[in-house]
């Protein structure tokens, strides 16, 4: 098991319950490990589970060496892997515990998952308290293709903005993704999946929909939505 490296992660649990865990890397404010989830047809879909002491549960899938699929509910990770059961991620997700594949609801790396649902706490919150966007999509003026942005962070949250004030905004302008007109469209299937903490085909709820706060608003743009933020947040 990997050693502290300080801060919130390091106190999310125990030695004795991270014991014979693998892959278990502790960061700032997480703490994560190696999961998986089987699918009969297609195998073992293999990713990185980061939990938080929000309770909020991110999986980076590493299923293929191409694969861009990061930060997912677990619910998400499920469909993704192909699982035929859908919906009982806590018992079809994995960590490995002295070489064996034990599920996710016979460890300790839901309590907080747990105590946040129980709790009804963090209704629009993300970890560390901070307000959750869903992901968005903005439609390429030349290929008429629609592209995902994720919202997970402040500098994530100014591309999706500037994206979408940009009027004949093309796949060439999407600097933070290798994506351009020749790539195919997600598939529908996939798009109703946006990240959303409550269900995995949410349409809009409060716990993903933003109407506006400090990290997707920015004082230094001109554009109204922004003007009008911070001049109502100061009186």
């Amino acid at each position: 098991m990997a050693a502290a490296n300080g801060g919130a992660g390091a106190a999310l649990f125990s030695e004795e319950e991270l014991r014979e865990v693998s892959g278990v890397r502790r960061g700032e404010d997480f703490v994560e490990m190696t999961c998986g989830c089987t699918s009969h047809r297609y195998g073992d879909a293999v990713g990185r589970l980061r939990v938080f002491p929000s309770g909020d549960l991110e999986i980076s899938c590493e299923c293929t060496p191409g694969c861009r699929e990061d930060k997912l509910t677990p619910a998400a990770f499920e469909k993704h892997s192909g699982k035929e059961t859908a919906g009982k991620w806590r018992n079809t997700i994995w960590v490995m515990v002295q070489g064996e594949k034990v599920p996710l609801s016979k460890t300790a790396l839901l309590k907080y998952y747990y105590l946040a649902h129980k709790s009804g706490n963090g209704s629009h919150k993300g970890r560390n308290g901070r307000p959750s966007h869903r992901d968005e999509f903005i439609r390429c003026t030349r290929c008429g293709k629609e592209r995902r942005f994720r919202l997970r962070s402040k500098e994530e949250c100014r591309v999706y903005h500037d994206a979408l004030a940009k009027v004949n905004w093309t796949c060439a302008d999407l600097t933070t993704d290798r994506v351009n007109c020749d790539d195919d469209e997600e598939r529908a299937s996939r798009k109703v999946l946006r990240g959303c903490s409550r269900a995995t085909s949410c349409t809009g709820c409060m716990k993903c929909v933003c109407f506006g706060c400090e990290t997707c608003r920015f004082k230094d743009c001109d554009c109204q939505t922004c003007v009008d933020f911070y001049r109502n947040s100061k009186e």
